[in-house]
């Protein structure tokens, strides 16, 4: 797989994750956050490290686009089942250790939702990652 394919995957998948979570997170829940995390953890809008969450989100994008890379991952829905599968798993491991050691969910129902919400992101920037990467169906 070309550098090049991987490159336009990963800032495509990066981007794609990015606007995602201010749509979902930033708007759509906004207010199930405030009411169900722990807000002693969260830094306020005008006070977040926006460089780092950025590189946060190019990271996911990268890690799915060497990932697709790497593998015999083809077209918008093998991208897409590839992106459900790894989100779901990142995600299970982060949220349920997450739950374990620390007081950020208020209650277990929001790492439910939390799960649900990142695989179905997941799944869409595995099908953006495949579609920039152009690898089609065959």
């Amino acid at each position: 797989m070309k550098t090049s394919k991987i490159l336009l995957g990963g800032i495509a998948g990066g981007v794609a994750f990015f606007l995602l979570g201010w749509l979902i997170y930033g708007i759509l829940l906004m207010d199930y956050s405030a009411a169900n995390y722990n807000q002693c953890a969260m830094r306020p809008e005008e006070g977040m490290v926006w460089w780092a969450l950025i590189i946060s989100n190019l990271g996911y994008g990268f890690l799915f686009a060497t990932v697709f890379g790497w593998s015999n991952i083809r077209g918008i829905a093998g991208g897409a089942k590839a992106g459900g599968i790894i989100g779901i798993l990142v995600i299970l491991s982060i949220d349920l250790g997450m739950y374990s050691m620390t007081t950020t969910f208020s209650r277990f129902s929001a790492v439910i939702l939390d799960i649900f919400v990142y695989t179905v992101m997941s799944t869409i920037v595995g099908a953006v990652v495949a579609l920039a990467m152009g690898k089609k169906e065959g």
